[in-house]
């Protein structure tokens, strides 16, 4: 793992800098989901601060398992009768893909008395397979969102097409890099777009390119997953 660690880390930072920034500036998002509380502690000792789960009950199951300070983050679809078990619990949420998903963990927020930091979720490239609003459905809910005192949208999040030319995404993360710099520039209230999560195991050196801050990877760092443990 540590191998792998030292590859992602030497080509985000080539990466960053190839976009006129520095390699401090991108967070990795190791993303736990199917391994082991073992495998997470092991990147933890290697320098690993935040890990990605998709699933609420295992998100939960490892947070309550793992004693070190990590920074949380929910990436997968996230239901809204299971918002109570994670606000409070992560440093954020990626996921958010609906007004009343939004509603919902400001009223989780507002009952524990947090502020939820969140992202909206963007179907970029309209792919019915996948979760996530569409572009031209952004600018409303982000005026919504701004309405509320106990939640922040913090940015946005999409999952590009798994392709084997990690090219192909490119215009899909610039896509949304530049309608988060249009939303940023109309300077709503309690909105920050600073946060892009994009770009995973195929594709993240595309996405750094494109001014993902967050990347999203899993296999590459642990490995094949095992879906049958």
């Amino acid at each position: 793992m540590k191998q792998a660690l030292e590859n992602i880390e030497s080509r985000m930072a080539q990466s960053a800098i190839k976009s006129g920034r520095k390699p401090e500036d991108v967070t990795l998002i190791a993303v736990s989901k199917t391994y082991p509380v073992e495998a997470i502690e092991q990147a933890y000792a290697l320098g690993c601060k935040d890990f990605g789960e998709n699933k609420v009950q295992e998100l939960m199951s490892k947070i309550e398992n793992i004693q070190n300070p990590i920074e949380w983050h929910l990436i997968g679809h996230l239901q809204r009768n299971k918002v109570k078990y994670v606000v409070g619990h992560v440093s954020l949420i990626h996921s958010v893909d609906s007004l009343r998903l939004a509603k919902e963990i400001q009223k989780e927020s507002l009952k524990k008395d947090v502020v939820t930091s969140i992202l909206l979720e963007v179907n970029v490239a309209k792919e019915e397979s996948k979760h996530g609003i569409y572009m031209d459905e952004v600018l409303e809910l982000v005026h919504e969102i701004s309405k509320m005192s106990h939640v922040r949208l913090k940015g946005f999040m999409t999952v590009a097409p798994y392709t084997q030319n990690p090219e192909e995404n490119r215009s899909i993360f610039r896509l949304l890099y530049n309608l988060s710099v249009d939303i940023q520039k109309q300077n709503i209230d309690n909105i920050s777009t600073s946060i892009l999560s994009m770009g995973m195991s195929n594709d993240y050196e595309i996405a750094i390119e494109e001014g993902a801050t967050h990347v999203r990877i899993g296999t590459a760092l642990f490995g094949t997953r095992d879906y049958n443990r």
